[in-house]
C-alpha cells in the first residue's frame, strides 16, 4: 500500500467526537504561566482574572468559579432556600446533574415539559402549574430553568411569573456561555445562574463550572461553603458543613485562554451547523432545533429530529450508521421523567420532550472539526436517508 494510500484511509478512520476540546496555543500559554510561576492552589490570580471575565461575558458583578456545574447548582439551590422536603421545579428535558442536584439537597424535583417553539421549559406550563400549587398552599422551592443545547429560556416570561409567586428562579446556563435572548447574555438571568467547563462544553477547563449573581453576599456564601465552610481562624475553625467545590488557580488559567478564543468558536459551530442545515434542512422528515426571532444560541451542539415516516429511516438508524464509520453521535437527550430514577416523580406535560428525544439526534459540532470531517458526516446521513 502507498504512503499515500494509508495516510488516507488513517485520516478517512479517524473518530469524530461530538464536541471535543478545542485546544490551542494561547491555553497553553497561560497554563504554563501558571505553572511557572506555582499558582497551582486553588486560589491566585488566574483563579480571579477568569471569574471577572466571567462577570463580563454574563453581565453579573459576582462570580465564584467551581469544581463543576452541578456544584454551582448544589450551592445555587442551597442559596435559594432549597432544602430537605420541599419541591423544586425543574426542566424535564436536560441532563441528569439538573436534577440530581435537587435531590443531593433532600428535594425532590417535578419535571416540566418543554416549549415546541425552543425547546426549554414551557412558561405556560410553570405559570400553570404555580396558580395551581398556589392555591393548595404548595408553592415549590424553587423554578430551574435550563438553556437547552447553548439556546436560553424564555426569561423574559419565567421571571415575572416566578417573581408574583416570589418562588426563586434558577438559570442552568450549563450549556449557553456565550448565547443570548431578548438582548441578554446567557447566566444573566435568575436570582443565581450556573455554567459549566466540562470537557465537552462550549469552552473546558478539563472540568469546572461557576455560579453567579448580582448580589455580593450570595457568592460570598457560595465561596465561604465551597471552601468547607472555614471560619477565619489559623486553627481551622468550622461551625457547619461545606463542601470542596473551588475550581483551582491551574484549571482557571486554561479556561482564560479559552474565553479569549469564546468568539471564533461560537463562529465556527455556526458554521458548521448551517453546513448541516443547508444538507439536510430541506429532506422532508428533517426538522432542526428551532430558534425564535429573539433568540442567538452559541450553537454548542447541532440537533434535529428524523420523522421515520416521512425520510424512511429514524435517528437509530443514523446513528449507528455514523458510529460504524467512527463517528459519534447522540439521540436527544432523554427526559428526566423517563428516566428510572425519577420513575416516582411529579410531571407536568410530556409530549413536547417525549417526541424530541424519540426523533431527536445530536450531530457533532465541535469547532475544531474540519469542513472535510463535516462532509464526511453529511455524506453518511445522505447515505442512510437513501437507503
Amino acid at each position: 500500500m502507498g504512503i499515500w494510500r494509508y495516510y488516507a484511509r488513517v485520516v478517512a478512520d479517524e473518530r469524530i467526537y461530538l464536541s471535543p476540546p478545542d485546544m490551542s496555543e494561547a491555553e497553553r500559554t497561560h497554563l504554563l504561566e501558571a505553572f511557572d510561576s506555582n499558582w497551582i492552589a486553588p486560589v491566585g490570580p488566574d483563579l480571579n482574572a477568569f471569574e471577572d471575565t466571567l462577570g463580563q461575558l454574563t453581565g453579573r458583578d459576582q462570580v465564584a468559579a467551581l469544581s463543576s456545574g452541578t456544584a454551582g447548582l448544589h450551592l445555587a439551590l442551597l442559596l435559594a432556600g432549597v432544602t430537605l422536603g420541599d419541591e423544586v421545579l425543574v426542566s424535564t428535558f436536560t441532563f441528569v446533574a439538573t436534577a440530581n442536584a435537587v435531590l443531593q439537597c433532600g428535594a425532590t424535583p417535578v419535571f416540566v415539559d418543554s416549549s415546541a417553539t425552543d425547546w426549554n421549559i414551557d412558561p405556560d406550563l410553570v405559570a400553570q402549574e404555580l396558580v395551581k400549587r398556589s392555591k393548595s398552599g404548595r408553592l415549590p422551592a424553587a423554578v430551574v430553568a435550563v438553556d437547552l443545547y447553548g439556546q436560553c429560556a424564555d426569561y423574559d416570561r419565567l421571571e415575572p411569573i416566578c417573581a408574583e409567586y416570589e418562588v426563586p428562579l434558577i438559570a442552568d446556563s450549563a450549556e449557553s456561555l456565550g448565547a443570548s435572548r431578548a438582548g441578554r447574555p446567557a447566566g444573566s438571568r435568575g436570582l443565581l445562574a450556573t455554567l459549566s467547563f466540562n470537557g465537552n462544553k462550549i469552552i473546558t477547563t478539563g472540568g469546572g463550572g461557576a455560579l453567579v449573581a448580582d448580589d455580593a453576599a450570595l457568592i460570598d456564601r457560595a465561596r465561604y461553603l465551597a471552601t468547607q465552610a472555614r471560619q477565619p481562624a489559623a486553627h481551622y475553625e468550622h461551625n457547619e458543613s461545606g463542601f470542596n467545590y473551588r475550581l483551582s488557580n491551574v484549571l482557571a488559567a486554561i479556561g482564560r485562554g479559552q474565553l479569549e478564543r469564546l468568539p471564533a468558536m461560537m463562529q465556527r459551530r455556526a458554521e458548521i451547523c448551517r453546513r448541516y442545515e443547508d444538507a439536510l434542512g430541506e429532506i422532508p422528515g428533517i426538522v432542526f432545533m428551532p430558534v425564535p426571532e429573539d433568540s442567538q444560541p452559541n450553537r454548542w451542539l447541532t440537533v434535529a429530529t428524523v420523522d421515520p415516516s416521512q425520510t424512511g429511516t429514524d435517528r437509530e438508524a443514523i446513528r449507528l450508521t455514523l458510529e460504524a464509520q467512527n463517528i459519534e453521535a447522540r439521540p436527544a437527550w432523554k427526559p428526566m421523567h423517563q428516566q428510572p430514577l425519577f420513575a416516582d416523580a411529579e410531571s407536568v406535560g410530556a409530549v413536547v420532550s417525549d417526541a424530541i428525544f424519540e426523533l431527536g439526534i445530536c450531530l457533532p459540532t465541535g469547532s475544531a472539526l474540519t469542513d472535510a470531517q463535516v462532509d464526511r458526516v453529511i455524506d453518511i446521513v445522505l447515505g442512510q436517508l437513501a437507503t
